[in-house]
């Protein structure tokens, strides 16, 4: 019994506290930066920022307090270096968090659960530390990143990116300036354009990415590119995870 009160002795405790308020501090910063990312439709956005964050610091902040490991219970021998433990996991997580990250065309998805695999990592190292308190708050911090922020990031004023691409047959190629105006009156506008030709010259294609301030309605855009004369393809996505 003793051994788990240890844990929750009053200098751990304390110790505890300090690392939350080290985690709010990280988590303000991470939710500022990923609301400026997402207000301008980039695909990392709140979460995946604020993630990354407090992952970051929690790491960090518990080497300053090497006395409080453990439950203040034991002391590792001179030749142990518990931080080349968590430098190796942390890699190693870093490539299993890579490989959940899907980019389909302009589409990139699963940046988020990449950054919560990372904080998962993260959490535990602290668990394996004897820093309860200090995981526990981590974990709260994850879960509402996870499962609130998402709606809240939605409402907020963002800017919803999309990418399109037309296929006309070269002959038939329409100019750039209709485009831009059916689009303009479906609510997007068009901040960059490519162009490329195909099958031998028998094909023209556009790709563009569009942008819209207010929340936008695709649909009204898939509408028009269905009365569009001439295309023979066209293929509308997200920019955002």
């Amino acid at each position: 019994m003793d051994l788990l009160k240890a844990y929750w002795s009053v200098d751990e405790i304390t110790t505890n506290v300090i690392i939350l308020m080290h985690l709010s501090g990280a988590l303000a910063v991470g939710v500022l930066i990923g609301y400026e990312r997402s207000f301008h439709g980039r695909a990392a956005g709140i979460r995946t920022y604020a993630l990354v964050c407090v992952a970051a610091c929690v790491l960090t902040v518990v080497n300053a307090y090497p006395g409080q490991w453990f439950g203040s219970l034991s002391t590792p021998p001179a030749s142990a270096d518990p931080t080349r433990v968590i430098q190796g996991i942390m890699t190693g997580i870093g490539f299993l968090g890579a490989g959940v990250i899907m980019k389909e065309g302009m589409s990139i998805r699963g940046l988020s659960t990449a950054a919560s695999i990372w904080m998962t990592a993260a959490i535990g190292v602290v668990i394996g530390l004897g820093f309860y308190g200090a995981a526990i708050s981590a974990a709260i911090i994850t879960i509402a990143l996870m499962s609130g922020v998402r709606s809240i990031e939605t409402a907020l004023p963002h800017t919803t990116m999309m990418h399109l691409t037309l296929k006309f047959p070269r002959a038939h190629t329409p100019e750039t300036g209709p485009l831009r105006e059916m689009m303009e009156e479906c609510g997007w506008e068009v901040s960059d354009w490519s162009f490329q030709r195909g099958e031998g010259g028998r094909s023209f294609e556009y790709q563009m990415v569009l942008h819209a301030h207010a929340p936008a309605k695709p649909e009204l855009l898939v509408q028009a590119l269905d009365r569009l004369e001439g295309v023979l393809e066209y293929r509308l996505s997200p920019t955002r995870s």
